[in-house]
């Protein structure tokens, strides 16, 4: 009798020990919960960037001076019949010593 219950108890031991600590156990199941969630948020993150590059994208094929702005901004598109002006800022007095 006491060997089946030595058995009985080592059994529920280790029944216990894969509940807390093994495989596919609470601790794992924690772990996994916490790395979903910020998997979740840098989904969200990515979806918005997404969202509004597919914005800028729709506003430079729908408006050509959306696309003109960012050309000038880009590039430095210049047109035939306009000067281009390049401003160079001093350097600070620290740079200078």
């Amino acid at each position: 009798m006491k060997i089946l219950g030595a058995i009985f108890i080592l059994s529920i031991i280790f029944m216990q020990y894969r509940v807390w600590w093994g495989e596919g156990s609470y601790h794992e199941i924690d772990e996994l919960k916490q790395k979903i969630a910020q998997q979740q948020e840098e989904n969200d993150l990515l979806k918005a960037q997404n969202e509004k590059l597919i914005m800028q994208i729709n506003a430079l094929r729908k408006n050509p001076k959306a696309l003109e702005s960012k050309a000038r901004e880009s590039v430095g598109l210049v047109k035939p019949d306009e000067m281009f002006y390049r401003v160079i800022p001093r350097e600070s007095s620290q740079q200078q010593n």
